[in-house]
């Protein structure tokens, strides 16, 4: 299962966290966002207990999203012991995303 990223739980869940974690960055009113969030669940799902998996809502967090520059949404960032080490723009594949995440593992 996914979990919700804001502006009160980042630094906790994401830069604080040891080893990988998988940032959506997205907006309720984005089409693609809703066409890739049943395939960030089944990630969630898949890799649950080796990563973390969660979701952050740019309109309602507008900070960090122009920290780390999301301009198109879906975003997707790969967080490694809290560094951004991938970066993903679009409705991507699954499979990329998989990629990504086994390729820091």
């Amino acid at each position: 299962m996914t979990q919700k990223f804001h502006e009160d739980n980042f630094n906790v869940e994401v830069l604080n966290t040891t080893g990988l974690v998988l940032v959506d960055f997205y907006a309720d009113w984005c089409g693609p966002c809703k066409i890739m969030s049943p395939v960030v669940e089944e990630i969630a799902k898949k890799y649950e207990g080796e990563i973390k998996v969660g979701k952050l809502n740019i309109d309602e967090n507008i900070k960090i999203a122009q920290e780390y520059r999301v301009m198109t949404i879906p975003t997707f960032m790969i967080f490694v012991n809290g560094e951004v080490k991938e970066t993903m723009i679009g409705a991507v594949g699954k499979e990329k995303i998989e990629e990504a995440i086994i390729k820091y593992m």
